[in-house]
């Protein structure tokens, strides 16, 4: 099993820099295209505790056309939040990196040192 996952869509400039500054270093991610196979609530719910946010609108592209459609707002509670991003898997800021019970988002790309060895 890869020590690292990335969640990744690879139409993404940042999340494309992200894989390719992994594998510079020698690191070959299990890679997540989550927008083909979007995250649960759950896995949502545990990604948001490795990120350390506080809620999971922290986690949410507020520009994207889905942010309506999902009718989200700045009141939408947590529970409203990861259902959204479940339905709405490019409401996901990316790339995100998970190693164990840690993880970061790849804004900017240099964030993903946090997490190398």
């Amino acid at each position: 099993m890869a020590r690292y996952r990335l969640y990744h869509n690879p139409r993404c400039s940042k999340s494309r820099a992200a894989l390719a500054l992994l594998e510079q270093r020698g690191i070959t991610p299990e890679v997540v295209l989550y927008l083909e196979t979007p995250p649960d609530v759950e896995t949502l719910r545990s990604l948001v505790t490795a990120l350390g946010l506080s809620h999971p609108a922290q986690l949410l592209r507020t520009k994207e056309d889905d942010y309506q459609a999902a009718g989200l707002s700045a009141d939408s509670d947590a529970e409203q939040v990861l259902a959204a991003m479940a339905a709405y898997p490019r409401l996901i800021e990316r790339p995100l990196l998970v190693q164990g019970a840690r993880a970061v988002i790849g804004r900017p790309t240099e964030n993903l040192l946090d997490l190398l060895e």
